[in-house]
Parts: structure tokens; sequence; C-alpha cells
């Protein structure tokens, strides 16, 4: 009941704006259920915030299906291969900016962040909602905000920033600079880490505490090279070994109970999750499988991560291989106990991050312990040894490939990031890769609709 009022205040909330429309077509509401209602008590308001997780995990950008970022940047990338013409555009870096996956994936992302400015304005004003509960859901509404625009600014750079619900202000809005959307994520995520708790908020990870802000913060230091804070942040998450280990078992990393959760999101509808359903191959594939050259990265024949997130099927017409992190493909119908949620941020990045920002200061002894620690969970016990900086980089970047495919786009980011898309993925793509598609494009009905919109090279 709990997540249904949540969905609910979600599309009460998009739908009371106008400016909403131009992201999500939406019919009003038949009832006269409006914000003073929808931030009446505790319940409603943490349900404007739940109802957010909801739809991210429902379907699209967040969810781990055919729209999701794990599942285009995979393509994208060199993770997943295409088996559907409709996904021929992603593999082949020649993406329409007519495509409605890219419309899908701008809309998913802009809605959320409108409902997290909704309750960001309307909290302060609500007389019935405790300041305890008040504290707690603007942390969670700008973490929420802050998660939302690091996606949009590593898929499609310039993006506008937007951070009220004023649609005088939203409607023309123009592209702000990159550097200005990630003041704004720092900005967002430091105010959520001295918002929200230590604990969290539920007895499971899915909503953010203290530690997703966090977390989330060392990703963006990384990412903007500012090396001393990522290790500081890295490293305080760390440091709470009682609440968060690496779990030594590859089986369990992606269990609802796993100690190596940050923060994760509840599959829908009492299911196990969409990325189990997406990417386990019961049959001949019909979307996407793993590419051979991600295969041929496993060379440890004692990496155990080849064995244990990586399954096969096999047909006359081949050997496919696909994810095998979510060991459960289950649909609505099924009686299967829910045992897995999906995984948003989980611990080995934080010790990847520590590592990589420590070679960057030539810390390169530090950085091999943390890089060690995931090797060794992986099952490769013999240590790295006399690796300078450029070496100890590439075996970080290796292991973030490893470790993290399937995931969350972050091969297709780090590519980016590390200025080594061209260099991978030309020889994989051939002709119809370009520098210029580092970013996605703009997609057409936004541009058509906003005179200060300008559209990325190469579209």
């Amino acid at each position: 009941m709990k997540r249904l009022l949540g969905l609910l205040i979600f599309l009460i909330i998009i739908a009371l704006n106008s400016a909403c429309k131009k992201f999500l077509e939406i019919d009003p509401p038949k009832d006269k259920f409006g914000v003073a209602q929808v931030f009446e008590n505790d319940e409603t308001a943490i349900s404007a915030i739940t109802g957010i997780y909801s739809r991210m995990a429902f379907s699209g950008f967040a969810s781990g299906d055919v729209n999701s970022v794990a599942n285009l940047s995979g393509l994208t990338a060199d993770e997943f291969r295409s088996h559907i013409s409709s996904l021929d555009f992603f593999y082949q870096n020649e993406i329409p900016s007519s495509s409605t996956a890219i419309s899908s994936l701008w809309t998913n992302i802009y809605t959320y962040i409108y409902t997290a400015n909704a309750v960001i304005e309307g909290l302060p004003s609500s007389v019935g909602v405790t300041d305890a509960t008040k504290k707690q859901l603007m942390g969670e509404a700008k973490f929420t905000r802050a998660f939302c625009y690091f996606y949009l600014v590593n898929l499609f750079g310039d993006v506008p920033l937007m951070v009220s619900t004023d649609y005088r202000t939203n409607d023309q809005a123009p592209r702000s600079s990159t550097t200005k959307v990630y003041e704004q994520i720092v900005t967002d995520l430091v105010d959520a880490e001295t918002l929200l708790g230590n604990n969290y908020p539920t007895a499971e990870r899915v909503r953010p505490n203290r530690s997703a802000a966090k977390a989330l913060l060392a990703r963006v230091y990384l990412y903007t090279k500012d090396w001393a804070n990522a290790i500081a942040k890295a490293t305080e998450i760390i440091d709470q070994k009682s609440t968060y280990t690496l779990v030594t078992d590859l089986d369990q990393v992606f269990l609802r109970t796993s100690k190596e959760a940050i923060w994760q999101l509840i599959p829908p509808d009492g299911r196990n999750t969409v990325e189990g359903g997406y990417f386990i191959l019961t049959a001949t594939p019909n979307r996407v499988s793993l590419t051979p050259v991600l295969m041929t990265a496993f060379s440890d024949v004692t990496d155990n991560r080849k064995t244990k997130w990586i399954g096969s099927f096999s047909n006359t017409t081949g050997t496919y291989y696909y994810p095998f992190k979510y060991k459960i493909k289950t649909n609505v119908t099924t009686s299967v106990a829910v045992t897995e949620y999906s995984m948003v941020i989980r611990l080995a990045e934080l010790y990847l991050i520590r590592a990589e920002a420590n070679a960057m200061l030539n810390k390169v002894d530090l950085s091999l312990e943390d890089i060690d620690a995931i090797r060794k969970r992986a099952g490769i016990v013999v240590p790295l040894t006399g690796l300078n900086q450029t070496q100890a980089l590439a075996e970080i970047e290796k292991q973030r490939r490893l470790e993290f495919f399937s995931e969350w786009g972050h091969r297709w980011l780090d590519l980016k990031r590390l200025e080594r898309a061209t260099v991978v993925l030309s020889p994989l793509k051939g002709s119809t890769w370009k520098d210029t598609d580092i970013y996605y494009p703009l997609p057409d009905n936004e541009i058509n609709r906003n005179n200060n919109l300008s559209q990325n090279l190469g579209y």
C-alpha cells in the first residue's frame, strides 16, 4: 500500500505544473489532491520521495531494462552486442536524435529531477511534517537530484540546470556548462551529507543515508579530479567495516541483504530484479549478449568473476554469454521469493575510487593495496608488486571493467573520462565510430520546443 501511495504522489507532483508536461505527457489527476496534501504529514511526504525510487526501479533510465543506462551505455561501450535492430544504433554509435530511447532517457531523468525540486520547495512550508522527517527528505531529494544530474552531464555533456519547478525558468532553459552542473552536484551532495542520518531510514538499504551521499561525492570528486577529497570520502565509507564489507561469496554480492550495498532499489511488482529478467538468457538472444572482447578481458584463470558473474546459453546457432550477477529471471506471475535488489552503489567502487586517486597522486603502494582487495575477493591471490604509476592506472581501469560490467554504464563513463573512448572503441566499432560519439544526442523534441537548446556535435 505504501508503495502504491508513493507512486500516486509521484504522479500527482509531476502533473501539478504545466512545465512538467514538456518532460512527461500525463493527464492531470481526476481528484483535487494537491501540493498541500502531498506534504500534509510524514507519510505522504515520505511517499513523495519513495515514489521516485519506485518509478526508477519500474522502467527506463534506472531500471536495468532495455531503455536503462546500463543497457544503452553497455552497447555504446564494448560490453554488449546487439541482437535486435532497434538497438543496433547504440551498438554502432550512430544514434539518431529522433531515437525514442534517447527521448525516454532524457525524459525519465528530468522527471525525477522535477519531483525532487518539488520536494525541496514544498517541505519548508509544511506544518504537518515533523522536523526530523523534513531533514531526512530534504537530504534524499538533494541526493536524488545530484544523482540524476551526474548521469545527465556524463551522457549528454552540457545540459539545462533546473533547480526549481518554475516553468517560466525551465521552459526555455539553456544548456549549462559541465563545470556549472558539477558545482551544483557537489553542493547538493554536501548538503545531503549534512542532512541525512548515519542510519538508513528503513531496515533495508533502499533509501539513501549519509554514506550514500559520501559515496556519490567520492565518485564525483574522482570524475572532477579532486583526488584528495575522493580519497577522503572513499576512506570514510571503507572504514565503516561493521556496516560495509566486501562480500567474499560472489554469488551473494547482489542479494537484498548484501553488506556490500550502499544504496539499492526495490524491484517492482513483488518480483526480483528487472536486470535479471532482462539479461539472463534462456533462448537465443533477441536483445543483447556480452561481447567477445569483454570475455577475452577475463584473462586470469583464477578470476572467479568470469565463472560466477557470467552465464552462457548454447544452441545450434552458437554460444552466447550474459551478465549473471543477478541469478533470478522472474516475471510478475512467479511465486519465487524476492531475494535480490537492484544494486545502485556498492562498496567495491569505493576501493577502486581510492586506488585511482592515490595512483594519480603517485602513491602507488597505497593504490595497489586497494586494487588487491578487489582482486583477492575475485579469487586472484597473487598480489601486485613493482608497478609504476602508469601500470597501476591501467590495472585499475581493467579491474573497473571486470568488476562493474553491465552495471550503470560504468565502462562507458570510464572510457570517456579517461579519454580512452576512441582508442578502445574505434578498432571495435570501425567506421561507425567518431570522436563526437562520446555524447548522446539531445532529443529532437526537446530542441524543437526550446529555442535555447543546441545539438551536440556530430548529430
